[in-house]
């Protein structure tokens, strides 16, 4: 049994990027008991939320987008395949509803980013020379750290 206004079921696509947005069937919210600020309110009131997305079941999001929000998710990503956030920073279960949900595009946004390929480089000459010459640098401390009255070549 959840409150819901009547707002949150009106748009059944919820915009993620210019080309990408998830379903609101995909999401479920359940509200629990909050640990956070909300005084003497706090223990009878379950004003946060847990919001469920259905990663593994969506079908509006590309399948390379989809394995990077399972990487991005980490320890809330569940054995089902779903992102499981927990809000409770408000008081209220709107704002906690809301921030929840700008946390779940948030992630999802860093997902639909591709990572640029990585280009092989060589080092430089330049950046070589210097390597070596430390190093030989080194060396010479090193070999100085020997007994004074053993022979070093």
């Amino acid at each position: 049994m959840t409150d819901e206004p009547s707002d949150f079921k009106a748009s059944s696509r919820i915009p993620v990027t210019g080309q990408l947005y998830i379903s609101r069937d995909d999401l479920s919210e359940e509200f629990v008991r909050a640990s956070g600020p909300g005084g003497q309110n706090v223990n009878k009131v379950s004003t946060a939320v847990q919001l469920r997305f259905d990663l593994e079941r969506n079908e509006t999001l590309p399948a390379d987008v989809k394995s990077r929000a399972a990487k991005l998710a980490g320890s809330r990503l569940t054995l089902n395949g779903e992102i499981l956030l927990q809000a409770d920073r408000h008081r209220t279960r709107e704002r906690n509803r809301e921030d929840a949900l700008e946390r779940l595009l948030e992630l999802l946004r860093k997902a639909s980013e591709r990572p640029k390929p990585r280009k092989a480089t060589r080092p430089t000459l330049g950046s070589k020379k210097r390597r070596l010459e430390s190093k030989k640098q080194r060396g010479q401390i090193k070999k100085m750290r020997g007994r004074s009255g053993q022979m070093t070549d």
